[in-house]
């Protein structure tokens, strides 16, 4: 009875902590998008201006008591914050209960539910209490997650992305994963392992993976490069002059009895394959750091330490393997680069290729993050698999006549981002048969 009781209280807390989440969700939702503070002034009726006090902002609860309506000035307030903090609060328990708290034989509706959870979590790991070991991931993964809402539900609304929602949890991450392997280095403790060909929780490099250590760092070196040539003005920003030319646009289209939206004006942008060039000057950098950096790396190595032939992995290694925080590092730095890199071409090719847009930049931002947090390999999957989300919200839009059937690609990003988490032994059934070899993701 104490353990249920001990367990139930455990999902309480996250539903909580996921309702606070999606609390400040809104806060951001509603002032990144007008450049307002997030911080100051406290929370006031959009209406009267009154400022809230703590009873008006408990999460979800608050606006059932006041029945949805101002106290102060009796003007309406609007249902998604509730729903917001509800669904938040929903998917910080759920992942709670599918990772750490179902066995690995459990079934639901005929699916193997049990297997959801990442090797590192649930109960697989051996762990008496798995959360005490493996939370700074989790924590990460929660803060992907309230990032990946917050972006999904500004992009839909304003058809952008405020990129600091997409710099944090990559910051984050590039804090938590180092500093988790470290320790876990240090302390000579369970490395998480339970299949072989992986070291940590996302891809790495591996021990004998100098090259990669190199590419990543160089990449990283070279894009730090880029904004210091973009901050001093040697290279440009592009879409400089959108917000001018947006002006003139707008001019002329209600000179001409047109009143055409954001996303029109964006489309109808007659330079976009001179912007693109920009863009290119700016991935030169760390392109050429990434490849100087991986060759550098090697060479290093093979100086000092040197190489050999292994015959049982049939590849080369080191006397001097990578430090798994290191490796853990570059798994970080390799996500971010591959994951934001894939976006990227899309986005420069696609806009050289048809002379329009191909995609923002926010959803470039959000593909980084994602694969700074969850690793590169779940980061190229979650970006095609965004394709098909897109044409399931067509269909259902075409079905059902309430939905809008246009979104902007950065909410089909995001749900593609947490599909691939939630259906991994799907995702690895399909990689097994694709590659004709088992497959299990960190």
């Amino acid at each position: 009875m104490m353990i249920a009781s001990f367990t139930v209280a455990q999902v309480l807390w996250f539903f909580a902590l996921g309702a606070s989440a999606g609390s400040l969700i809104n806060v951001l939702v509603y002032r990144l998008p007008l450049g307002l503070s997030v911080v100051t002034p406290p929370s006031r009726c959009p209406t009267c201006e009154t400022r809230l006090t703590w009873r008006e902002n408990i999460p979800i609860f608050g606006w059932l008591f006041l029945g949805g309506r101002c106290r102060f000035c009796r003007s309406k307030i609007s249902a998604e914050y509730p729903i917001v903090e509800f669904v938040v609060a929903v998917l910080f328990a759920g992942f709670y209960v599918l990772w750490y708290l179902t066995p690995p034989d459990a079934r639901f509706l005929g699916i193997a539910i049990g297997h959801v959870a990442p090797p590192w979590a649930g109960t697989s790991t051996g762990f008496t209490y798995p959360l005490a070991q493996t939370w700074p991931i989790f924590l990460l993964f929660l803060i992907l997650l309230g990032c990946l809402v917050a972006m999904t539900i500004v992009d839909a609304k304003t058809f952008t992305i405020p990129l600091v929602l997409a710099w944090v949890p990559a910051a984050a991450a590039l804090v938590i994963h180092p500093l988790a392997a470290l320790y876990v280095e240090l302390s000579k403790g369970h490395l998480w392992r339970t299949a072989p060909g992986w070291d940590w929780v996302i891809p790495t490099p591996g021990p004998n993976g100098w090259y990669w250590v190199g590419f990543s760092v160089g990449g990283a070196i070279g894009l730090l490069g880029s904004l210091v040539l973009l901050g001093t003005g040697l290279i440009t920003r592009s879409f400089g002059d959108y917000e001018e030319w947006e002006k003139k646009a707008t001019e002329a289209a209600a000179t001409a009895g047109e009143q055409p939206d954001q996303q029109e004006l964006w489309i109808r942008y007659p330079h976009a394959r001179r912007e693109m060039v920009k863009e290119l000057a700016f991935l030169a950098p760390p392109v050429l750091g990434a490849i100087i950096g991986g060759w550098g790396a090697e060479r290093v190595i093979a100086l000092t330490a040197g190489w050999s032939f292994d015959p049982v992995s049939g590849g080369f290694v080191t006397s001097f393997p990578v430090p798994l925080w290191l490796a853990a590092l570059s798994g970080v730095l390799l996500g971010y680069l591959v994951g934001g890199g894939v976006a990227w071409f899309i986005r420069v090719f696609g806009s050289l290729g048809f002379g329009k847009e191909a995609m923002g930049l926010g959803d470039v931002h959000l593909m980084a993050a994602v694969g700074a947090c969850l690793g590169w390999i779940d980061a190229v999957i979650a970006f095609f698999l965004a394709a098909f989300v897109g044409v399931a919200w067509a269909l259902m839009g075409a079905v059902f006549g309430g939905l809008r059937r246009q979104l902007p690609y950065g909410p089909h990003l995001a749900v593609a981002s947490v599909l691939v988490v939630l259906l991994r032994p799907l995702v690895e059934l399909g990689l097994s048969k694709l590659l004709r070899t088992p497959v299990q993701l960190p």
